[in-house]
């Protein structure tokens, strides 16, 4: 079998098992958000390295709406650069770093009906375990997106032994084999080929059509970003300023 086809035919796999097991989990969570954000609060998502994608794959995205805040920390994750300045070296040791996470917290003003999402592959990083700590100590759900596998068979980074998995409210498992590649190649030693991105991918859209659905049925109509890909279609340009706004004003309570 070919890299490509059996790269596809093992993320086709993990998807499966993705909906058979997850799907329950989800829609869970999406109440959680979906609760939060009619009660005017705010689902923020963190995740360092590679995981910031997956914030970003929730907000700003085609289809995305007010209510979910990307808290994209750029020196955790900015990884244009392998070496030199903004290189890979130093956010894989701030990652490690204890007390970085309540940093990062204290810059915001979070409000009763906010809710925390946390996305790690490993789960077992000391930054993402303070911020789900940090999150509930300030009294938001915590709702995390990990590799269950992973944290369960890797030792724990943090000093107190505790992983994501042991802080979270709810845990999503993104189904990632411990390492996240699924192919091996003869006279390669490491795997090739990461799935978390197509997992986390599926979770992260699942998760925002579950909330959207459950905020319509709840009377709330999420005002969403439409695709401004097509010139002189006024419609979408006002709907477009119709989201700036509406996003605007979900913000207030963060700088109140």
């Amino acid at each position: 079998m070919s890299g490509a086809a059996e790269y596809f035919d093992t993320a086709m796999e993990l998807l499966a098992e993705l909906r058979r097991d997850e799907l329950g989990r989800i829609e869970q969570a999406a109440e959680i958000c979906a609760g939060s954000i009619a009660a005017g609060g705010l689902v923020f998502l963190f995740g360092n390295g590679h995981s910031r994608m997956m914030c970003e794959e929730m907000t700003p995205r085609q289809g995305c709406f007010p209510g979910f805040v990307a808290l994209v920390e750029l020196a955790l994750s900015n990884h244009a650069n392998i070496v030199g300045a903004n290189g890979l070296r130093a956010p894989l040791y701030l990652e490690k770093y204890e007390g970085y996470a309540e940093q990062i917290l204290r810059g915001f003003r979070f409000s009763p009906n906010d809710v925390f999402i946390v996305i790690s592959t490993s789960g077992i990083r000391p930054v993402v375990v303070e911020m789900a700590e940090g999150a509930r100590r300030r009294g938001m759900k915590v709702i995390a997106i990990c590799s269950k596998r992973h944290a369960a068979e890797a030792p724990a980074a943090h000093s107190s032994g505790k992983k994501l998995t042991d802080v979270a409210d709810l845990v999503i498992d993104n189904h990632c084999p411990p390492g996240d590649c699924v192919v091996p190649l003869e006279g390669l030693p490491w795997r090739t080929g990461p799935v978390s991105t197509v997992t986390g991918g599926m979770i992260i859209n699942m998760l925002r059509c579950e909330t959207a659905r459950r905020l319509m049925a709840r009377g709330v109509t999420p005002a969403l970003l439409p695709s401004h890909q097509f010139p002189g279609d006024a419609s979408a340009e006002e709907q477009l300023e119709r989201f700036y706004e509406a996003y605007r004003k979900s913000l207030a309570h963060l700088y109140a």
